[in-house]
């Protein structure tokens, strides 16, 4: 069995406090680097997708639909739909004596 030496644990006390001071420096420094550059990143992502969002819907108002062979305007703009659906029961509520 071997006996722990003074200097074995004196130096991994030094190996534990450069390790602390090390991450300490990372979290104060690196960290708010990072994060900075990290927003940046999602903001030009978020302005792109705006863009992209934008040029698609300007571009379906700029083009004609030559679909629609409907040119009449004003309150015929909605075509009323055909379609019977059945008739329409009026119902009446009966007193009961």
């Amino acid at each position: 069995m071997d006996i722990a030496s003074f200097g074995s644990f004196l130096r991994t006390l030094v190996i534990i406090v450069v390790i602390y001071y090390a991450f300490k420096f990372a979290m104060r420094y690196l960290f708010p680097l990072f994060v900075y550059k990290m927003a940046k990143k999602v903001e030009r992502n978020f302005q792109q997708q705006q863009q992209d969002f934008y040029q698609q819907n300007r571009t379906a108002q700029e083009e004609p639909d030559f679909n629609n062979q409907n040119t009449s305007t004003g309150k015929d703009k909605f075509p009323r739909s055909t379609k019977v659906v059945g008739e329409y029961i009026d119902f009446e509520e009966v007193e009961k004596k």
